[in-house]
């Protein structure tokens, strides 16, 4: 038992030797820490408007005001198409978008699905942020309030290493933006 955790230990400090030296190319040593290996990585966030499902659609289908609630994002429409299947909209986020400055993460999408007033999914299409995106709403008014649910998911193709780094702060930065996006409705 104890010699074969010695040759693991052997084994496993040799490979990681290996991997360090001028025998492995970078390729081969960013593949051994899954640097390379690209997964779907899922975040997911819910909150609810008290506002008609109409007017949330109509707000959140007007591509340019996201900038208004999104944070340190600006927004733009890059295709002829303005709504529906086959619109292009690329946002810029970063500290200083907003201030003028065109220094950030440049994320381009082209919808793919597209459903008023319920469902509206996107391809990241870009050179660094690659996957899917979706946002869905459901109306659950009744008899006592007006409201919709507002399902926001996002499916990014990263290595598992770098979506761990950024998962925290999109999670937050987007709950953030979604709940200024909730009140730019409710204080209407």
């Amino acid at each position: 038992s104890r010699r074969l955790c010695k040759a693991r230990s052997t084994w496993i400090s040799n490979l990681v030797h290996q991997c360090w030296t001028s025998h492995w190319s970078v390729s081969h040593q960013r593949y051994l820490i899954g640097v390379n290996r690209l997964s779907a990585n899922q975040i997911n966030i819910r909150i609810k408007i008290k506002a008609p499902i109409d007017n949330v659609w109509a707000a959140i289908a007007d591509w340019e005001s996201q900038g208004d609630w999104m944070l340190q994002t600006r927004v733009w429409v890059t295709s002829d198409i303005r709504s529906g299947v086959g619109t292009s909209i690329s946002a810029l986020t970063g500290p200083l978008v907003k201030s003028g400055f065109k220094f950030g993460l440049l994320d381009k999408m082209v919808v793919t699905n597209w459903l008023p007033p319920r469902l509206c999914e996107v391809d990241h299409v870009g050179k660094i942020i690659k996957g899917t995106g979706k946002f869905e709403l459901t109306d659950v008014s009744g008899e006592q309030e007006v409201a919709t649910i507002f399902d926001w998911s996002e499916t990014i193709k990263a290595p598992k290493v770098v979506f761990l780094l950024i998962y925290l702060p999109t999670y937050l930065g987007v709950r953030i933006s979604l709940l200024r996006f909730r009140r730019s409705l409710t204080n209407r």
